[in-house]
């Protein structure tokens, strides 16, 4: 019988943390996978420890207990170096807040990845242009953050994360801040780059916002349910 080889496994996931003199559950107990190119919503209440297990995915936190596989490669069994590289390779991150720097432009705030590259600037500002029009930003790439609507903002936080085309975008609550129609556009641009290849792993409580996906995985109280 042949193994099969998942994208991302996700093996025995417990994440405990302390809260004054009590040890509170995060995580309680996860195992799931996910394949190369599925488009996953994450779904569950607030406190249901969807964030942290995105977090703990995205090797930005480390877990208490199990494993997290992704390319048959454990994350935390990496050195701190060694992840942050992992991150800069296969990882897009749309945080709900964007987490633009107000005082750079569109352009420079999508750039920023590419810090740790040594690419060329002639290089990084022709990729992080392309990822702008992809995003249909072209006109606003000078522009600072506070120029932007929130849909235009989450659009260039979108752009951030595709800069170094990684195989792997993480949004926690991308529509978390938008009225409905931007929110609408903003999960049928990341379904289109979904169609192109990326595998899509979205954070939302929104179950109209979760019926974009493929598949979804529901956690409750520090447990998941595929």
């Amino acid at each position: 019988m042949t193994q099969v080889n998942h994208l991302i496994e996700i093996q025995g996931l417990k994440k405990t943390y302390q809260s004054g003199d009590t040890m509170v559950d995060a995580i309680k107990q996860m195992d799931f996978f996910i394949d190369d190119e599925e488009f996953i919503a994450i779904m569950g209440q607030s406190g249901s420890g969807k964030s942290t297990l995105l977090s703990i995915m995205g090797a930005l936190n480390h877990p208490t207990q199990g494993k997290v596989l992704v390319d048959s490669l454990d994350l935390y069994s990496l050195s701190g170096e060694q992840r942050a590289d992992f991150r800069s390779e296969y990882i897009g991150f749309i945080f709900q807040s964007f987490q633009l720097i107000p005082y750079l432009t569109v352009l420079e705030n999508v750039k920023l990845p590419m810090a740790v590259t040594g690419q060329k600037k002639k290089i990084k500002n022709q990729m992080a242009l392309e990822v702008i029009q992809r995003v249909g930003l072209e006109t606003k790439a000078h522009r600072l953050p506070d120029q932007l609507s929130g849909g235009e903002q989450e659009r260039v936080a979108i752009a951030r994360a595709l800069v170094n085309k990684p195989p792997i975008i993480l949004a926690d609550e991308p529509t978390g801040n938008l009225d409905s129609k931007t929110a609408n556009e903003i999960m049928m641009l990341l379904q289109s780059l979904n169609d192109e290849g990326h595998t899509i792993i979205v954070v939302t409580h929104n179950s109209e916002m979760g019926a974009y996906a493929t598949r979804s995985i529901k956690v409750q109280d520090g447990e998941c349910f595929a």
